[in-house]
């Protein structure tokens, strides 16, 4: 009998991706619907549909029979009371950083006992960024780019999409994490946005936020380079990123890097869509 976790649930997308990665999305007996964003193999399935970190509740969790749960930020303190309740083996996770993700794979990976499995994982994530950083020429001029996880209040995407524009040949502008405001990045003048709303999917409203915070005339808008990427490429901290990358690498070097599936730019002239 094997002394691994056998019944896991999932409380955000970026454990149940990081364990379909592994081989083992078969022990994942409950998740968030969020999930099917990054892993469709899960629609359809008989697993429970539980609430995520944020809204967790003990009585889905202990109706799935787990053995162990695993959730990520972000948190809230009566969802963490209420995942502490239902007296389950807990591995709670909070990473900033592409080191901190890479720690987090491995982590995982020796919780439900398949270790070898996260080094050639992670193998395959560090070969992939360094193939994208290897194809940028160091003479290639930086764009100023502008990041942004939320549209109300403005908020900076995380740390590690600071360091996927970095390697994708690009300046993120601003703090990450934080909150800015509209002032504030006009003063920056970007040379590239790209919005990544939590939740929102593909469906930022590019032209609409560009027209209601007046920024026409700034050299993103001028020159068309404002894009959406899905949500789940940039916000989740997970392999998907490396997906998260490739987009970012396209909207800064077009020239360089062809466009992928979940990366969507600004109409032409949004005046003429715009109701």
């Amino acid at each position: 009998m094997s002394h691994f976790p056998q019944r896991i649930v999932s409380l955000q997308p970026s454990a149940t991706v990081t364990l379909h990665e592994l081989g083992l999305l078969d022990r994942v007996v409950a998740c968030t619907k969020y999930c099917a964003d990054v892993v469709p193999e899960v629609k359809g399935s008989n697993r429970l549909i539980v609430h995520d970190s944020w809204t967790a509740q003990s009585g889905q969790i202990l109706a799935a029979r787990p053995d162990l749960v695993i959730a990520s930020v972000p948190y809230q303190e009566q969802a963490i009371i209420e995942i502490l309740k239902a007296a389950v083996p807990f591995l709670a996770l909070a990473p900033r950083s592409l080191s901190d993700i890479y720690r987090d794979l491995a982590m995982i990976a020796g919780v439900v006992g398949v270790p070898d499995r996260a080094e050639a994982l992670i193998s395959r994530m560090q070969n992939e960024i360094a193939d994208v950083e290897g194809r940028i020429p160091a003479t290639l001029r930086k764009p100023l780019v502008y990041c942004e996880e939320w549209g109300k209040p403005l908020i900076h995407s995380q740390t590690w999409v600071a360091e996927l524009v970095k390697i994708a040949g690009g300046q993120f502008v601003g703090t990450p994490g934080k909150q800015t405001t509209t002032e504030m990045i006009t003063d920056i003048n970007p040379d590239v946005i790209i919005a990544a709303w939590c939740g929102a999917g593909n469906r930022v409203p590019l032209e609409k936020i560009i027209r209601d915070r007046r920024w026409e005339d700034m050299p993103a808008a001028r020159s068309g380079r404002v894009y959406c990427i899905n949500d789940e490429f940039l916000n989740t901290p997970a392999p998907t990123l490396i997906r998260g990358l490739h987009a970012i690498a396209h909207a800064l070097h077009p020239e360089i890097f062809p466009s992928i599936a979940g990366i969507r730019r600004i109409q032409d002239k949004p005046a003429t869509v715009i109701k």
